[in-house]
Parts: structure tokens; sequence; C-alpha cells
């Protein structure tokens, strides 16, 4: 099966082409079948020399795509890039590559071979091994997780974590569902409505490595966009039979 890798980035010009690199090699060495794959770096508002440095990766690496998006937004990059994708799984994964890229081949497995139809990576697992992380991420997250349970009614562990793929002829009918989001609630949204549709879903325990060096969240600021998104995906949630 063909898979598009996008990787939204903003103002990453110091790591950028490093970060590639590194997932460029692994996809290569894993992966080895001429045209399988892409990465697609989508560039949501840099203004730095972000889209100048993956404009050369691209001249330099055919299987690198650069997709411009008009406006910051994680989940608006998300959906301009999987929007214009042909691949049989599109999926994201953040550029700090904080998720072992060795579960990337568990993620594909799970949705090629053992019929799964989104996979989620979670960093909430019991099996979960999560480095680097402060105090105040590590709460944030779980009590957002806790909220998502308790308000939405879902079962998902880990609506945050940036590592999900899924079968791309399932987008349409997340996005008609509910999936609409321009901001980071978009993955969750993902979930949420993945699980009330009654899709296949892979929980993926992940080793992540925190970088909160060169971290962009603006936590409270998030966290009102995410109340506030939660209480318009409420109103999508099917009513029981």
């Amino acid at each position: 099966m063909t898979f598009d890798v996008t990787i939204p980035v903003l103002n990453e010009e110091e790591t950028l082409a490093r970060q590639v690199r590194i997932l460029y090699d692994f996809l290569q060495q894993n992966f080895p079948t001429p045209g399988q794959w892409r990465i697609v770096i989508a560039d949501n508002g840099s203004t730095d020399n972000t889209r100048h440095i993956a404009a050369a990766l691209c001249d330099e690496f055919p299987e690198i795509q650069l997709v411009k998006v008009p406006e910051k937004g994680v989940g608006l990059a998300l959906k301009t890039s999987w929007s214009q994708s042909r691949a049989d799984i599109v999926g994201y994964m953040d550029l700090d590559l904080a998720t072992d890229l060795k579960h990337f081949i568990q993620a594909y497995n799970a949705l090629a071979t053992e019929g799964f139809d989104l996979v989620y990576g979670t960093r909430l697992h019991k099996k979960s091994r999560v480095a680097g992380r402060t105090l105040k991420r590590e709460i944030t997250s779980r009590v957002f997780n806790f909220i998502v349970k308790a308000y939405l009614g879902t079962h998902f562990s880990d609506g945050m974590c940036g590592f999900k793929w899924l079968r791309r002829k399932h987008l349409p009918a997340l996005m008609d569902g509910g999936a609409v989001s321009n901001g980071w609630f978009f993955s969750t949204e993902l979930l949420a409505i993945a699980e009330w549709k009654g899709l296949k879903m892979c929980e993926l325990p992940v080793h992540w490595t925190d970088d909160t060096t060169g971290s962009k969240v603006n936590i409270p600021r998030l966290a009102k966009q995410y109340l506030l998104a939660m209480q318009v995906l409420r109103k999508r949630k099917p009513l029981p039979n």
C-alpha cells in the first residue's frame, strides 16, 4: 500500500533539513519499493527560510513534496495535504520525531495487513515510555484527555499525540462527521468521529521523547480553543439507538 507522511511546519528553519533527512533515510531503508511513499512538508505560513529549505529538499529528493498552506493551523495543514493525496494511507508526525520511528512500521502493518482503519499513538498506555516531559505538560495532557472522555463519551486514551494514520478512503466521512477544525483539535476530532462511526481503531503505545526546548504551544490559549471545539463536536455526536 502507498502512503504519504505529512509533517506540518511553521518557522522550522533550524531543524527542518536535518529531521526530514532522518525520516527520509528511515523510509528508504524500511520501504525500498520505488513510488511507495512520499514525505509531504505542509508549510502553514512560515516567515523564515522554512519554505526555501523545503523547496531545496524537494529538488534533491523526488519523494519529498512541499504543500503551501495559506493560513496557520495544524488541522488546516493536514486537511490541505490529505485532500491532495492519492495514497492508500495518510498520516502525520511531528517534525521533532518525538515518536520513535520504529512505531512507523507497526502503524503501517496495522493498516496494510491487520485490517485496521485508523492507528493512533498513545503516551498514556501502561506500555508507553515517555522521556523528557515536564510535569506541567504531563498534567495538561492527562487532564485534557480526561475531559475529552468525560465530555464526549469517547474511549481512546490520547487525542493529542502527534502520530496518527488512517486509510484515506475514510477521510471524507470523518470530515463530514465533524473533523473540521483548522487547529490542533483536528487530530482529536478524527479519533472521536472514527469511534462514533465504528471504524476499527488501533491504539499503539509509543516510546516518546518530548522536545520542549523549542515548543511554540501556548497552553492556556490552546486549552480555551479545545474546550470551545469540544462543545461544537459534541453536537455532532450521533444519538444512541
